[in-house]
């Protein structure tokens, strides 16, 4: 979840050299442009739709969506609604980057469901707000759960109203489930509006994440204290159009620095990356890491120092003002009560096997509890592994297939 952080340290150089004047843009003529989701969908054959959906705190939050297969005559048949949420410091591209063979995002369009993608406040593709700018200090005082108790209901209330269907399939990784937890216990009303919910690499209970940085930064930030507050309410890992191009030019094709594009490889992956898909790396450098509030990756430090899945802790004398009490509220699991698919790796540092492994007694409707066999197994397979099509996403459709087929007949 964090070590994708350090991508950023190999850069240092570059950003120091654009400050003293050296200007990339003429020196390196041939940056390729950074291609948006719709575009990357549109060059596989795929129709591509643009969306955009202001939040009641004036967050403007763009989705994309496959609303067809060009593999299908389904054009203008009824289909069955999946929406797909990303994980920290990533952004709706990562579902497309395998390409239409291995993609989720393609897979599910290839089996006929009206395909969304979803993008949290703050990302590459949600950085406007209608009320601050984005450089107001307010604009980053968020975290995981405003995405989740706001962020998330909103983008499902406009896919709902557009499309006339009543419920629909969720898919997300990492923070992508986070943020359905938080949506379904703080607002449970969005049970009726899930029909299946799978859940990849949750990371709710974090007592035992192994996460290097998390581990490291845990003394200065996963309290209420002076390194919190120097931290917060800011810009974490900023999305860099130009920092971004320069590592799609230097790593795709033939490498113009290979050893480098190595290294920012194993950097991305950290120990986890048996499984990956190295050939992505120039894909993955355009978009990732996409941005996001400090607030976000604080409020999953404090919940590995306290081992609770609660909301964000502001020290006592704010959370009394907030909560109405000194420490900060546990959400409410019980009030989940959706159809639940669950999967996790033990390789995977950030969402430990043995945290996960506590949610069934929390969970009243879990239908499904998958441990990859593979031990290798990391957070980011999930989405990058070479084998994730077989080990991940054809058993996600099958199991929305099962839904479909059951409701069909009655």
């Amino acid at each position: 979840m964090f070590r994708q952080l350090l991508i950023f340290l190999p850069l240092i150089a570059v950003t120091l050299a654009a400050s003293l004047g050296y200007d990339p843009y003429i020196d390196l003529p041939h940056l390729k442009p950074v291609k948006t989701s719709a575009e990357r969908i549109e060059e596989h054959g795929y129709p591509a739709e643009s969306h955009f959906v202001e939040t009641k705190d004036g967050y403007v939050l763009n989705m994309f969506r496959i609303p067809y297969s060009p593999k299908l005559n389904n054009k203008d048949k009824p289909k069955p609604v999946v929406f797909i949420m990303h994980g920290q410091f990533s952004c709706s591209d990562c579902y497309l980057l395998n390409g239409p063979d291995n993609a989720l995002a393609y897979n599910f369009a290839d089996e006929n469901y009206d395909v969304w993608l979803g993008n949290a406040r703050g990302n590459i593709y949600c950085r406007n707000n209608t009320k601050i700018s984005l450089n107001h200090p307010k604009f980053w005082e968020f975290s995981w759960h405003e995405i989740g108790n706001i962020d998330v209901p909103t983008m499902i209330d406009y896919i709902l109203d557009l499309t006339g269907e009543s419920k629909i399939h969720y898919v997300g990784h990492s923070q992508g489930t986070t943020v359905f937890f938080v949506m379904t216990s703080t607002r449970p009303e969005y049970n009726d509006k899930i029909k299946t919910a799978h859940m990849m690499a949750p990371p709710i209970f974090m007592g035992n994440c192994t996460d290097d940085l998390v581990v490291l930064l845990s003394p200065y930030v996963g309290t209420p204290g002076v390194g919190a507050n120097l931290l917060g309410n800011q810009q974490f890992v900023p999305s860099n159009p130009f920092i971004q191009r320069i590592l799609d030019t230097a790593c795709g094709g033939d490498p113009t620095f290979p050893e480098y594009c190595q290294t920012l490889f194993l950097l991305w992956a950290g120990t986890e990356q048996v499984n990956l898909n190295v050939t992505l790396l120039p894909q993955v450098a355009e978009t990732h890491p996409a941005g996001i509030s400090t607030n976000q990756g604080i409020h999953y430090i404090q919940e590995s120092v306290s081992n609770h899945f609660r909301q964000f802790d502001h020290g006592p004398k704010k959370n009394l003002k907030r909560y109405g009490q000194e420490v900060p509220p546990d959400y409410n699991l019980q009030n989940i009560v959706v159809d639940m698919y669950i999967y996790y790796g033990l390789a995977d540092t950030s969402a430990n096997a043995k945290d996960i492994q506590r949610l069934p007694e929390h969970l009243s409707n879990i239908k499904h509890f998958y441990e990859v066999p593979n031990p290798t197994w990391g957070h980011l397979d999930f989405i990058f592994a070479n084998q994730v099509k077989e080990e991940m996403n054809d058993k996600i459709i099958n199991f929305c297939n099962k839904y479909e087929q059951v409701e069909a007949n009655l």
